[in-house]
C-alpha cells in the first residue's frame, strides 16, 4: 500500500493518478496563494484556505509514511530525518496559515499568513523545468558561490572606491550623495546589476568615470552565472533524456521477456 501511494504523490507522467494527483495539488498551491493578491479578504478565501490547508497536510503526511522509497535509507532513521529536509520544512511551514482559520484572535499567528508566500515553492515538485533548474544549482554550488562571493567583493570594493571618492555636495538636496556607507554599497549593487534605478547617481567627474568602469566590469561578472546554468541545464536535460531512454529500453526489454515467456 505505502509503495502505491509512494507512486501516486510522486510526479509520474506514465501514471494517470499521479497526473490527477498532481493537477489537485496545483490547485491547492494556486487557492492557497490566491488571497495574498487582494488586500481585502473575501468569504470565500476562508474555503480556499481551508481546502489548500487540509491537501497540504494530507500531502505532507502521505510523504512522511513514504520517506524510505525516496531515499537510500530503508529504515527508521529515513523517517527520522523526513521532517528537517528542505521541502519537508517548506510543507510544514505551508501548513502553519491554518492556524488563522481556528481563531483569528490569535494575533501571535498573523504573521503566519506570510508563509502563504513558501506555497509557491511547492509547486517546484509538479513543474519540471524548475527541477531542473533547482538540480543543475545542486550540482553547481560551489561555482556558483565563487562567482557570487567575486560579486560582493566587487560589490564592497566599489563602494569603498565611490564612498570616498564622491565627495560633492548634491545641488538638489544639499547633502553628499552617500550619506553613509550602505547608500554606496546599494549603489554598487544596483550597478553591478545594471538595474539602475536613477535615485543615487555620481554628480563628480570623477564619481562618473568609476560609474562607467563598475558597470562594464559588472556584466562581465553577471553574465558567469547564467553561462554555468545555461550549460548546466542543457547537460541536466541530456542526463535525464538519456535515463528515459534507458529506463524506456528496460522496460521494453522486460515486456518482450514476459511475452515470450507466456508463448513458451
Amino acid at each position: 500500500m505505502r509503495k502505491r501511494i509512494y507512486n501516486l504523490i510522486e510526479p509520474r507522467k506514465d501514471s494517470r493518478n499521479s497526473m490527477l494527483y498532481d493537477g489537485l495539488m496545483l490547485i491547492a498551491i494556486i487557492t492557497g496563494i490566491l488571497p495574498l493578491m487582494f488586500r481585502e479578504q473575501y468569504r470565500i478565501f476562508w474555503f480556499f484556505d481551508l481546502f489548500s490547508g487540509c491537501c497540504f497536510i494530507v500531502d505532507y503526511i502521505l510523504r512522511w509514511i513514504t520517506a524510505d522509497y525516496r531515499t537510500n535509507r530503508k529504515n527508521k532513521l529515513a523517517f527520522i530525518l523526513y521532517p528537517i529536509t528542505p521541502m519537508a520544512i517548506i510543507d510544514l511551514l505551508s501548513i502553519l496559515p491554518i492556524v488563522n482559520l481556528l481563531s483569528p484572535t490569535f494575533k501571535v499567528f498573523r504573521v503566519t499568513r506570510l508563509l502563504k508566500i513558501l506555497r509557491i515553492f511547492k509547486a517546484i515538485r509538479y513543474f519540471e523545468p524548475l527541477e531542473t533548474i533547482l538540480a543543475v544549482i545542486r550540482k553547481q554550488w560551489v561555482i556558483l558561490l565563487t562567482v557570487l562571493s567575486l560579486a560582493f567583493f566587487y560589490i564592497f570594493i566599489t563602494a569603498l572606491i565611490m564612498f570616498n571618492a564622491e565627495e560633492d555636495i548634491n545641488p538638489e538636496t544639499g547633502e553628499y550623495l552617500f550619506n553613509n556607507f550602505f547608500d554606496a554599497f546599494y549603489w554598487a549593487a544596483c550597478t553591478l546589476t545594471t538595474v539602475g534605478y536613477g535615485d543615487l547617481y555620481p554628480i563628480s567627474n570623477t564619481g562618473r568615470v568609476i560609474s562607467i568602469i563598475s558597470a562594464m566590469v559588472g556584466i562581465a561578472i553577471i553574465a558567469l552565472p547564467s553561462g554555468i546554468i545555461t550549460a548546466g541545464y542543457m547537460d541536466e536535460l541530456r542526463i535525464r533524456k538519456e535515463k528515459k531512454e534507458a529506463k524506456k529500453g528496460r522496460n521494453t526489454e522486460k515486456e518482450g521477456l514476459s511475452v515470450g515467456h507466456k508463448e513458451k
